[in-house]
């Protein structure tokens, strides 16, 4: 959930961070010193001793937190939070991932904002999460809703690890240090070099990386490009490190992963530049009207892959960030059902996987509104779902 806006500071280390550092906690990451900082204060992105993002934004609007609070008193509001029943994950096994996927390309969304890309022969892993809360506390803080569908030791080597931000629902430091064993690649944005140092990634397996800066792993192009958000870990006043999305570029595919952002004109010139894209991964979950400009809405979600493709929807939309933690007032299932009706309404090609359950995003894509058993239904009931249609085509939802 967002915070307040950041104070402006000065560029240098605030000396209250230097006096604590020794004490603060590892899990609030540390503060880029050295060269790190100084080619931070070098970005195009740091202006007045903080990132800041191309257009003011609001990570709360005036008077949001207080109205927010009284939300959250709803007793309806809240049951509506979270699933009433079991949700069902897949587990992958050697069926799913033994082989390569036959179009050189698989995806599988393991819950929140994590996804095990299969890419033209590689495996590239965004924001991977297997903690239990999203929290710098294992005793406080959004718990997981539904359990990971596969232990991080049973997951096979991957050739990087791509995360967007440093938010905890998307930098989770004991997944960090299980992933360094394996020797993978980290390719982050400025700034978050420092924390895996902290947790212990040698520095010649991190590679940061400005907006529209580019790094190859074996025959893919990483980029990171612009996202409309904000960073923060506890005790770390100024926006001392970046925020991104990425885009991921084979032989033969390519695929974006938005992270965390706000709706702005900037998708458009990614997708000019880019694309275009087989897969899109979209955030479409954790938005409110109390932080409108740094989380999208799902029919924003829809807009924003849109852009992507020059404003025709092409590729196929996975949704992500959405019903794993419950991080926003919006009902548990809402995201998913209102990014699959506005996918439907356009022509546009949505998958809607369980949690854990790979796909081809060249394949058909009939989606399953699986999270309709576990969710309290709206007021006025479900819509009726389309039978015997194939995502991407055009139909009205009644």
């Amino acid at each position: 959930m967002p915070g307040s806006r950041p104070r402006s500071e000065s560029s240098s280390t605030p000396r209250s961070a230097e006096r604590f550092a020794l004490r603060r906690p590892a899990v609030f990451g540390a503060w880029p010193t050295g060269e790190r900082l100084a080619r931070i204060q070098r970005s195009p992105q740091f202006v007045d001793g903080q990132f800041r993002n191309p257009v003011p934004t609001r990570q709360m609007t005036q008077g949001g937190a207080l109205s927010m609070a009284r939300s959250q008193l709803n007793r309806e509001s809240r049951l509506r939070r979270a699933p009433v029943g079991r949700i069902p994950v897949h587990r992958p096994t050697a069926a799913d991932w033994g082989e390569p996927p036959a179009s050189g390309l698989r995806l599988t969304w393991l819950g929140h904002a994590t996804v095990l890309a299969e890419i033209d022969g590689r495996r590239v892993l965004f924001d991977p999460v297997w903690g239990e809360r999203c929290s710098p506390f294992t005793w406080a803080g959004p718990r997981r809703l539904h359990p990971v569908p596969l232990p991080l030791k049973e997951l096979d080597p991957v050739d990087a690890v791509v995360i967007s931000h440093d938010h905890y629902d998307h930098l989770d430091m004991p997944t960090v240090k299980a992933l360094i064993r394996t020797g993978t690649r980290f390719v982050v944005p400025l700034g978050i070099g420092a924390d895996l140092e902290l947790w212990g990634v040698p520095e010649e397996r991190i590679t940061e990386l400005d907006w529209n800066e580019s790094a190859t792993v074996e025959d893919l192009t990483l980029t990171a490009t612009p996202a409309q958000h904000f960073c923060g870990r506890g005790l770390r006043g100024p926006q001392h490190t970046l925020w991104a999305s990425w885009v991921v570029a084979g032989p033969a595919h390519r695929i974006f992963h938005s992270g965390d952002t706000g709706y702005f004109p900037g998708f458009a010139a990614i997708g000019a530049e880019h694309g275009p894209f087989d897969a899109t991964m979209i955030q479409i979950g954790a938005y409110s009207e109390f932080w409108p400009d740094v989380h999208m809405t799902p029919e924003e979600g829809l807009r924003a892959h849109t852009d992507l493709s020059q404003g025709t929807p092409a590729g196929t939309l996975l949704p992500i960030h959405w019903g794993t933690f419950n991080l926003a007032p919006h009902p548990w299932s809402e995201p998913v059902e209102r990014t699959v009706a506005a996918a439907r309404a356009a022509g546009a090609k949505v998958a809607a996987p369980l949690p854990g359950k790979p796909f081809e995003p060249a394949d058909e894509q009939i989606v399953d509104p699986w999270w309709r058993a576990v969710a309290l239904p709206p007021v006025h009931g479900w819509p009726a779902w389309p039978t015997g249609e194939r995502s991407g085509d055009a139909v009205e939802m009644a």
